[in-house]
């Protein structure tokens, strides 16, 4: 039986027996890599916390379907997505270069044909705020007219702020709504594809079959982008390989996007005239997103990702205020918390689940420095009042307002219960504690006064 046809029934069998949630989260990216002599390689995605989610809880559900289909006794691996390509090299015979040029010089030509974008990834999911409003918009621009608008088109931002997720819509789009060959590599396969020409040339004196390959892969395309362009940053030959690379393409009019984790003037050893050319273009740069636009990327990732998540305001809040600035870090959160409401069969995510689950997520730094204590100091020292005052029955105005934040932050910035915060503010209930937050959740949607507040306390209570 082949294996495509082993894994579709498979998962037909396994949607028929577990929840649509689980069969979303757990199997739905799974895939099958071999069959041989009754053992069978799953590949899962790069998730410790799915493979954990996994063996602890499906290992026999998986295998007595698996043994069903195939009338075998099976044991079954499961290896990460990215130590695929090691588990196959073990397997190749030792290839002798001489004897495969013909054969890697094809592999290497036809390499430019491949789009690998991720489709997920598109400007209808990328969320825009302040914070990258300019970068959302010249990507666009590039994506409508390639080689004409911004050229080179160079983004930074630091890590999981949405710089890739950018260049696959820009990808996706020119894929879509043309006929033009995109491609898109990381700067690394780049200096890899060429030191392994030096190094051919080196070995065997004849690197010229090799070289014409990989100049038509990247420059016989109508749109290049290279990711992380600071791999480059040490390395001189590559450098000059892709300043030659750029310039046959700018020369032709073809479109070149570049992202890093820099700007270009924090390049300390990259050349001059590479930096030079990077300049020629546009621009932008990605900021950490405001808490609002963390809430908006939350709800969207819920609803990209088909996750079977239907929580409240105040859990999207705890989320964004407590699990770091960049995407990749609020899509660890959300799939925490999808992996254990799954695993725990949880049909309300609460704000109390979403604590527990969570707790060995959010940063250490907020989670074990922040207290009740120190939270109201900070405060009352804010608002010009003595700390005493919030704790004490005092009913005035300006009074009763910085209490009712002081509890705000209480709630979504520490792990204390509703009663322990009680106790902190002068015995008060824990009804107490919820109405002024929820009055201060309220307020916070439309006093900009308050929003602006809320974030320079944050960021004191951070420090």
């Amino acid at each position: 039986m082949d294996i495509e046809d082993i894994w579709v029934k498979f998962l037909s069998k396994i949607k028929s027996k577990v929840s649509l949630m689980s069969y979303n989260y757990i199997f739905k990216d799974l895939r099958i890599h071999s069959y041989d002599d009754s053992k069978i390689v799953i590949i899962v995605p790069n998730n410790e916390l799915l493979l954990q989610n996994i063996t602890k809880n499906y290992v026999t559900l998986i295998e007595d379907t698996l043994n069903d289909i195939t009338n075998d006794t099976c044991t079954i691996e499961y290896i990460f997505q990215k130590d695929v390509d090691k588990l196959s090299k073990k397997k190749e015979k030792p290839r002798i270069i001489e004897e495969n040029i013909e054969e890697d010089f094809n592999d290497l030509k036809n390499y430019k044909y491949s789009s690998n974008f991720n489709p997920k990834h598109t400007f209808d999911t990328f969320i825009v705020g302040d914070s990258n409003k300019l970068a959302y918009g010249t990507a666009m621009a590039v994506a409508q007219n390639p080689g004409k608008l911004y050229n080179p088109y160079f983004i930074y931002a630091k890590s999981g702020l949405g710089k890739t997720h950018l260049m696959h819509a820009i990808g996706n789009y020119i894929v879509l709504h043309s006929d033009k060959r995109v491609l898109y590599i990381k700067a690394e396969e780049f200096a890899n594809d060429y030191r392994a020409i030096i190094n051919t040339k080196n070995k065997y004196g004849n690197n010229i079959t090799y070289l014409e390959a990989f100049r038509e892969k990247y420059r016989d395309v109508d749109v290049l982008m290279i990711d992380d362009i600071q791999f480059l940053d040490n390395k001189v030959k590559s450098q000059m390989e892709f300043t030659n690379t750029f310039n046959s393409l700018y020369e032709n009019e073809k479109q070149i996007v570049i992202a890093s984790d820099r700007s270009i003037n924090d390049y300390e050893l990259l050349e001059e005239r590479l930096k030079t050319r990077f300049r020629w273009g546009l621009t932008s740069s990605i900021n950490p997103p405001d808490i609002d636009l963390k809430k908006n990327i939350i709800k969207n990732k819920i609803m990209v990702y088909n996750f079977d998540l239907d929580i409240k305001d105040e859990v999207v809040e705890y989320i964004a205020s407590n699990c770091g600035s960049s995407v990749r870090d609020l899509e660890g959160a959300i799939t925490r918390v999808v992996a254990y409401k799954a695993t725990f069969n949880i049909s309300e995510v609460t704000l109390d689940i979403a604590r527990e689950a969570l707790q060995e997520f959010v940063s250490k730094t907020v989670y074990r420095t922040n207290s009740v204590s120190k939270i109201i100091d900070i405060v009352a020292k804010y608002f010009g009042l003595e700390p005493a005052m919030l704790k004490g029955k005092m009913k005035k105005k300006n009074v009763t307002d910085a209490r009712a934040i002081a509890m705000y932050l209480s709630r979504i910035m520490t792990d204390e219960s509703l009663q322990r915060i009680g106790l902190e503010f002068g015995g008060r209930d824990h009804s107490t504690v919820i109405y002024s937050h929820e009055k201060i959740s309220n307020e916070l949607k439309t006093n900009t006064t308050l929003q602006e507040e809320i974030k320079t306390l944050k960021e004191k209570i951070c420090e």
